[in-house]
């Protein structure tokens, strides 16, 4: 994994040989175990990255395993500090410390620190953002053919295929752009395996409309299908991008009445909120989702809540 480059007034070494072994090793045992992200994982490295720079200028000498057993709580404050200065979110100062913490605790069952200093420091609170679903309706119409604002019929296809595959079987953007001519469920196939963050895989239902507009755009596409490369493709034959769907539903929203926040991932969002809505347990959608925790899943309970009490609050004659 590459190193990002430190920022002109940072030291040039900020940490030991023997410091960026344990960083390495930290790494690819989340790799290997957790099965994490690489995004997650180089987003771990640079919170690191930042913490050494932290301490070596904070105790005044090259981080070094050696400094982590005498770590008090007021360093890790002042390195808090030091990362609010420079206008982090506390959400981003979070995920900082959590993945301080992960490393130390690393260590600790090495015998090279004590993880209670971090222990002893409050994670920064911040509001999370519920999702934001479309209604039935909206997203109904917005993966609809007869709604696309395209002029090629294969073009119109493909699109409509994808955003199926994100409203009606929930998958990431770059799950569905993943899929290959191989991996794809055409029609006679009820299931499908799909590779997600962290390499984890995961087996999905997919109705029969999904597996017919996966078959309509192959039937209309002009361009050579290869088995193993990508099955969905930009104008030039190219893979497609992520960005082309982003566009195309921006570009739908007027047309539509939808809001801002109609986006690729609100798709995925609706179809989470709509099974939930019509009985759906927590934990079958999380393992629909792909979510590693269940804490992640349950803020789509908070959705259905806060849709009730709107409803309540217009209708009941005492609200």
């Amino acid at each position: 994994m590459s190193k990002k480059p430190l920022t002109d007034d940072s030291p040039l070494i900020i940490a030991t040989p023997s410091l960026r072994k344990e960083q390495q090793g930290w790494l690819k045992s989340l790799a290997n175990e957790r099965r994490l992200s690489d995004a997650t994982l180089e987003a771990y490295d640079r919170d690191l990255d930042q913490f050494f720079s932290f301490l070596t200028m904070h105790m005044g000498e090259t981080a070094d395993l050696a400094l982590f057993p005498g770590l008090r709580p007021a360093d890790i404050r002042a390195f808090m500090a030091q990362r609010r200065r420079a206008n982090i979110s506390s959400r981003s100062l979070a995920r900082s410390l959590a993945g301080i913490r992960s490393f130390v605790r690393y260590l600790e069952e090495k015998g090279l620190a004590e993880s209670a200093p971090f222990n002893a420091i409050q994670t920064p609170k911040y509001s999370r953002s519920l999702p934001k679903p479309l209604s039935v309706e909206k997203a109904q119409r917005l993966v609809s053919p007869e709604q696309s604002l395209a002029t090629e019929q294969w073009v119109v296809a493909r699109d409509s295929a994808v955003m199926l595959l994100l409203y009606a079987v929930g998958l990431r953007i770059s799950e569905a752009l993943a899929l290959t001519p191989k991996t794809a469920p055409f029609p006679g196939q009820d299931a499908m395996t799909v590779t997600g963050k962290g390499g984890k895989q995961r087996r999905l239902p997919v109705l029969p409309i999904v597996q017919s507009a996966l078959q309509n755009y192959v039937s209309f596409c002009p361009f050579d299908l290869d088995p193993d490369e990508a099955l969905f493709r930009g104008v030039r034959g190219g893979p497609l991008s992520p960005r082309i769907i982003q566009k195309t539903i921006a570009s739908m929203r007027s047309s539509l009445g939808l809001p801002d926040s109609a986006t690729p991932h609100a798709l995925r969002h609706s179809f989470a909120t709509h099974l939930l809505a019509n009985g759906g347990d927590l934990r079958t959608i999380q393992e629909l989702l792909g979510h590693a925790s269940l804490s992640t899943t349950q803020a789509y309970t908070e959705v259905e809540m806060s849709e009730l009490m709107d409803i309540y609050q217009k209708a009941h004659p005492r609200s």
